[in-house]
């Protein structure tokens, strides 16, 4: 895992001297530094975007860096990467929750009491299945169909919708002389 600190990422890029992200402009400026960097980062890899130096961060700002992020992230423009959000306190993750949530978005975060959270809009039972994944660790569909007495193809349709949305990392292993897929919880 590769952590971005927003707060140095700050004051390299706008020299202000403010802790807070705000105005769509700032975020454009952060957006794209971090962008750069993604592009320097080995494919599979988790980027932690920390926030536990930030003051606030504004729905405009939440929207130009988490939710475009996210967004061109599942559109393919990235490659293969994940992105998480650390060190979140309740009013960043308010305003960083409506962003997503305006645009059908969802990233796992994990607060500064180290809770995690998953921002954003996920249907139910994605939501659920994500739950099992992280009490579990790993799980393949076979496991996912038998721990919630699912058909076969509906348990591998929603661990691929969640690796999708860049919510669980996909790994392909060899078992028994057959591939299978073992999915399993991305985290700080």
């Amino acid at each position: 895992m590769t952590t971005y600190n927003l707060h140095k990422i700050l004051k390299e890029e706008l020299k202000n001297g403010s802790a807070d992200l705000v105005t769509r402009q700032s975020g454009q400026i952060i957006r794209t530094r971090i962008e750069k960097n993604l592009e320097k980062e080995n494919d599979g890899e988790i980027i932690a975007l920390d926030f536990s130096k930030i003051g606030i961060i504004d729905y405009s700002c939440a929207d130009e860096i988490i939710a475009k992020l996210i967004s061109r992230l599942l559109s393919g423009e990235y490659g293969d990467y994940y992105i998480i959000l650390t060190g979140l306190n309740e009013n960043q993750k308010e305003n960083i929750e409506v962003a997503l949530e305006r645009k059908e978005l969802a990233v796992l975060a994990q607060m500064r009491d180290g809770k995690r959270v998953l921002l954003g809009s996920l249907n139910n039972y994605l939501n659920e299945t994500l739950h099992l994944i992280f009490k579990k660790g790993t799980i393949t569909a076979k496991e996912l169909s038998e721990a919630m007495n699912l058909e076969a193809n509906t348990s591998g349709t929603r661990l691929l919708n969640l690796h999708k949305k860049r919510l669980v990392k996909r790994i392909d292993e060899i078992r028994n002389g057959g591939r299978v897929w073992i999915y399993e919880h991305i985290s700080s």
